[in-house]
This record gives C-alpha cells, sequence and structure tokens, in this order.
C-alpha cells in the first residue's frame, strides 16, 4: 500500500504546473528515477511540497531524498520502502502549484505556463490562434498554436519556434498577446 497522503479539495493545488515525471524503480529499496521539466533538472527539488494526481484525486508526496545517477536524477520518497509500492507512481506527473513558483525579476522573463491561452499574430495583424502548448526541441522551444476555426488557410495548428527577435518579436503579458515574423500559411 502506498502510503502518501490523499487532500482534501481545499489543499489540492489551485494552479497546478507539471515540474516533471516519476519514471520507472531503480534498484529493491523504493527508489525511483525522475525525469525534471526544470531549466536546471536539480532544480525540481526547490519546489515543495510535491502533488500527484491519480484517479481519485490529488496526492501529496513527501521526498526523503534524492541523488544523482550517473545522468539519472533519483528520488526516494517517504514511506515507499520497496520495489514493487515504487511501481505504482511509474509515469506520474509531478506537480507543484504556481504559487510555489519565485517571482521573475526582469522584464522579458516570463513562465512557460504564462504563455499558454495567449493570442499569436503576425507583424502583418494576421490572427494566428492560441497557444496550447509549449515543447522544448534540441536547439529552440516551439510554440504549438490552435488555429482560429475560420482559418484561412485550412490549418488547424502550427508549429512556430521560439526564436526571440527572429521569430518572436513580442510578447505582451497584460493583453495576452504574442507577434510574431511567421507566415500564415504554414
Amino acid at each position: 500500500m502506498v502510503k502518501i497522503r490523499k487532500l482534501p479539495c481545499s489543499a489540492a493545488p489551485i494552479e497546478p504546473i507539471v515540474v516533471g515525471t516519476i519514471g520507472s524503480a531503480y534498484g529493491i529499496h523504493g527508489w525511483l528515477r525522475v525525469t525534471s521539466s526544470t531549466d536546471k533538472a536539480e532544480n525540481i527539488f526547490n519546489y515543495q511540497p510535491w502533488f500527484i494526481k491519480k484517479t481519485d484525486g490529488w496526492w501529496l508526496i513527501d521526498l526523503e531524498s534524492w541523488k544523482r545517477n550517473n545522468q539519472a536524477l533519483i528520488i526516494k520518497l517517504k514511506d515507499i520502502e520497496d520495489r514493487e509500492t515504487a511501481t505504482l507512481l511509474t509515469n506520474c506527473e509531478i506537480v507543484i502549484d504556481a504559487s510555489q513558483l519565485p517571482n521573475l525579476e526582469g522584464s522579458g522573463e516570463y513562465y512557460w505556463k504564462d504563455l499558454l491561452k495567449c493570442q499569436v499574430i503576425t507583424v502583418s495583424n494576421y490572427h494566428l490562434g492560441k497557444v496550447i502548448d509549449l515543447i522544448e526541441t534540441g536547439s529552440n522551444d516551439i510554440l504549438i498554436v490552435k488555429a482560429n476555426l475560420k482559418d484561412a488557410f485550412g490549418v488547424q495548428q502550427r508549429l512556430i519556434p521560439f526564436l526571440d527577435g527572429q521569430v518572436i518579436k513580442r510578447i505582451d503579458l497584460a493583453t495576452h498577446v504574442i507577434e510574431v515574423d511567421w507566415d500564415p500559411s504554414f
């Protein structure tokens, strides 16, 4: 039995942010691999508490310790003592509340969560659609933009490289608009 605490609705994250994923079990003593989505992989450990979403609601998990094993991060969760119990958490997303994120100091800094649902327009004022997701690639991040229903080019979704200054011309979080230098037919 996994000894993690189920939370009442009032204690669940108000604005959930995924910061990583629990991977496969490591060893026989309840350790697990972790994939971090934070800028620097170890930064995932700066954000506590962690939550996971199971079919029956939100659960709070307590990190006991962590370490590097070669290039991988592995964690030990409190009260998880064996491999069989640890495997029950494999593929669960590690979630924090957005209020746990530090405030950003300078202008031009933003979290990915701030870009979601922003309207994307071209420099010639063509409305491309709304940001629905971002993906990280080896070379640069990609905005996934859901096109407007009546898109003149018949496009349903656009993948726009997040190249600041080159493709991304302006981000206005106050109005939720991202201006891009991008051909609408792509």
